[in-house]
This record gives C-alpha cells, sequence and structure tokens, in this order.
C-alpha cells in the first residue's frame, strides 16, 4: 500500500512537467528545436486534453504523420472511450505489466487509484498474479484481456460476458486500449524511456 501511494505521488509531480523522461536514445527535444510539422502535433498534444507531452510522444515525433495520428487514436482510448475509466486504466495497467514498461506503470497507477481500482487489484497487477475480490466488470476484464494475450482470441464464455457488461462498443474499445498501449510500452521500451531514478517499480523494466 505504501509503495501505491508513492507512485501515486509521484505521477502526481509528474503533471507539472511538459516534457516526458527520456534515455538518450532518442533525446528530447524542445519545441525550438521541432521542424514546424513535428512542432504543431506538440503543441496539439499540450493544448489538448493530456496539458503536456510525456511517455511515447517524443519518440513518435520522429515520424510526424504517425506520431499525430497516434495521438488522435490515443485521446479517444484514454479520455472518450465507452469503458469506465477504472477499467480502462486497468487494462492499461495489464498492458503495461506485460511489457514490463515501467513508465507506463509509473503515469498510470495512480490514475487508475483515482478512478477507482481497489490498490489490491493494482498491486496484484504489479506483480503478475490474478487479483482477489475484484468487482464483477473487473474479473470479466481480467479473464478477458488475459485470454486475448495468451491464447491470441477469445472464448466464448468470456466474450458473452463481456457483451453484458460493455456491450458491442465496449468489446471494440477494450480491444483498442490494449492494442494501443501495447505500441505505447512497445515505444517506451526500446526509446528506453523511464521513471524518474528512485521511483519504486513493481516489475523490472523489459530487457533488465
Amino acid at each position: 500500500m505504501n509503495t501505491i501511494l508513492r507512485l501515486a505521488a509521484a505521477g502526481l509531480l509528474l503533471t507539472g512537467s511538459a516534457f516526458a523522461l527520456t534515455s538518450e536514445r532518442m533525446p528530447e527535444m524542445t519545441l525550438d528545436q521541432m521542424t514546424p510539422a513535428q512542432r504543431s502535433i506538440a503543441e496539439a498534444i499540450i493544448h489538448g486534453p493530456r496539458g503536456r507531452m510525456s511517455g511515447p510522444f517524443n519518440t513518435w515525433l520522429r515520424s510526424p504523420v504517425l506520431a499525430d495520428r497516434l495521438q488522435k487514436v490515443g485521446e479517444y482510448v484514454r479520455f472518450n472511450t465507452s469503458l469506465d475509466k477504472r477499467i480502462n486504466e486497468m487494462a492499461i495497467l495489464m498492458t503495461a505489466q506485460a511489457w514490463g514498461a515501467q513508465y507506463e506503470w509509473y503515469a498510470h497507477a495512480p490514475l487508475a487509484l483515482k478512478a477507482g481500482l481497489d490498490p489490491s487489484v493494482v498491486a496484484a497487477i504489479g506483480a503478475g498474479r490474478k487479483p482477489d475480490n475484484m468487482k464483477a466488470d473487473e474479473a470479466t476484464v481480467w479473464e478477458f484481456i488475459t485470454q486475448l494475450r495468451r491464447d491470441h482470441n477469445v472464448d466464448d464464455a468470456i466474450y458473452a460476458k463481456a457483451l453484458g457488461d460493455f456491450g458491442e462498443q465496449g468489446i471494440v474499445d477494450l480491444i483498442a486500449v490494449n492494442g494501443y498501449y501495447d505500441v505505447v510500452s512497445m515505444t517506451l521500451n526500446v526509446a528506453h524511456v523511464r521513471p524518474p531514478a528512485g521511483a519504486e517499480m513493481p516489475f523490472k523494466q523489459a530487457g533488465e
């Protein structure tokens, strides 16, 4: 619990920074260093619902057209999805854990707690185990995502549960949030985007 609270506090401090923490693989660019196309996208992100550049965006700017299209998908799956924020953030945490993407966990564990996901559920996801005492819709999400990642499909029983809990749009949005944050996590890992030194993580960074 103390670790989770420290993560939450660290995540809140992050909101004061305009740019993410990155390694030297793709150094951070200031607005003055960007091409006009890159700057236009960066300013759209900063002035959008995120309010700042963070996570994969500095890396994605190396391919401006792709960056713009991905950030628009991300804006939908994070801010406009049909899924409850608690459920959406749970899916994001499961993706971060699956990829060993520490920055993604650092950024979203506080958001999951704020959205109402129980700290014990967050801790279990971070440890890579099935949480106890999940709410019914959380249990559906856990099984749906677990099957999708393990089997590359879901069986009829869990599909029916997801359909009952979230409807067809919710199923599509659940698939999309996993897919989008797969791309985010892959980007963070390849670009070596790290949480601040000393931030306590429940799992090792992929590749370490």
